[in-house]
């Protein structure tokens, strides 16, 4: 059985910021998008290298360990991250989440880190896949805090794990 997949990809600039962080790419075996840390030096640029990174995946990947290729291209993307850092001190501090599905026939592999979801619709329902990295998510996942809470906490869109040059 091969996997089918009808996908789409959306952005948004939103409400508070004049310009677009977000970087992504759909294609044949590899659908990927990165979210720039708003507020932060050159998370354009950090969206950017994460997607450019991942994006010779996009193509027959049988016979490959799909989660391997995936994590060496995101050790690759951190590593390039870092050294603009160094060349270019003033984009210290940028980073992106990232959220990226490789598939080959019926295998699928998937990365997450932060709070760009992936959502599966499956006979007419959503449910989300994935699961963020932001401090309200691990308020709720204490107990701390309900997910209505969480909805409208002033902190909800604090990420606590990103693809960074610093780390």
């Amino acid at each position: 059985m091969t996997v089918a997949l009808q996908y789409t990809v959306r952005t948004d600039v939103g409400l508070i910021r004049d310009g677009n962080e977000d970087s992504a790419s759909a294609g044949p075996h590899l659908l990927a998008i990165a979210d720039g840390m708003g507020g932060h030096a050159a998370g354009e640029v950090a969206s950017g290298v994460a997607i450019a990174t991942l994006a010779p995946l996009d193509a027959d990947t049988a016979g490959t360990d799909m989660l391997q290729s995936l994590a060496d291209a995101i050790a690759q993307a951190n590593e390039s991250l870092r050294q603009i850092t160094v060349a270019e001190p003033t984009t210290a501090g940028m980073g992106t989440t990232l959220t990226a599905m490789l598939w080959s026939g019926d295998q699928v592999a998937l990365c997450h880190i932060g709070d760009s979801r992936a959502y599966l619709l499956r006979d007419g329902q959503l449910t989300q896949i994935t699961h963020d990295h932001t401090l309200v998510q691990s308020l709720v996942d204490e107990g701390q805090l309900t997910p209505e809470a969480a909805a409208v906490h002033p902190q909800r869109s604090l990420v606590v794990r990103a693809l960074q040059s610093s780390v």
